[in-house]
Order: structure tokens, then C-alpha cells, then sequence
């Protein structure tokens, strides 16, 4: 993957992070299950930091 491609996939993924966070706040407050949401949070949270990683080794 060149630089471009992993910052797009960063982009990407950070902007899903913010939905998925936005849409468990809404789940919380109408009292509905968050555990999905938390799960997709986590996996997105290792995901960028694995790109983080990756985009750090071409600097």
C-alpha cells in the first residue's frame, strides 16, 4: 500500500469511528443495546492504530 492509499483508509475508518459513535449515543439514550457498537469501535480503534503504524514507518 503507498502513503496515499493508507491515509485514505485512515480517513475512511476514522470517519466510520464517528458514525458508529454517534449512532451508539443514540442507542444509549433510547435505552437500546450499544454491546455491537462497542465491539465495531474497538476493532475500528486497533485498525487505525495498525495504520498509524504503518503511515509512521514511511516518515
Amino acid at each position: 500500500m503507498t502513503k496515499k492509499e493508507l491515509e485514505a483508509k485512515l480517513a475512511e475508518l476514522k470517519s466510520d469511528y464517528v458514525r458508529i459513535q454517534g449512532d451508539m449515543d443514540k442507542l444509549e439514550f433510547v435505552g437500546g443495546r450499544v454491546s455491537s457498537a462497542e465491539e465495531q469501535l474497538v476493532r475500528l480503534e486497533k485498525e487505525i492504530a495498525e495504520l498509524n503504524d504503518k503511515l509512521e514507518a514511511f516518515d
